[in-house]
């Protein structure tokens, strides 16, 4: 029985560890659309070019830009751009795909 509750605090203990260790603010999951919603979203205008986007963090992100996403997070549609600068680490940013706008990068 000692065993048994030994084990149940060691284990309420790592789990309660790795809570802490998390991000207070975890990043909003997104959903990335398939060639056809991309398509459609394009068709009906709901979106600025991508070209737009890729203008728009040019000058904060500098480098070349090796993949875009468009993706829903937050009921929003975002463009995420993958971006390799000079110094070789990857970067991430995420354009607002109605107005063209950075919203985030990391």
């Amino acid at each position: 029985m000692r065993f048994v509750l030994t084990s149940l605090v060691l284990a309420g203990a790592t789990t309660l560890a790795a809570g802490l260790a998390a991000p207070a603010t975890a990043a909003e999951p997104r959903r990335c659309l398939s060639p056809s919603e991309q398509r459609a979203a394009i068709a009906v205008h709901k979106v600025v070019p991508v070209a737009r986007a890729i203008r728009a963090i040019k000058a904060r992100y500098p480098g070349d830009v090796v993949r875009v996403r468009l993706c829903e997070q937050r009921r929003r549609l975002i463009y995420v751009l993958t971006v390799l600068p000079r110094s070789g680490k990857v970067v991430h940013v995420a354009v607002d795909a109605a107005t063209g706008a950075v919203v985030g990068g990391s």
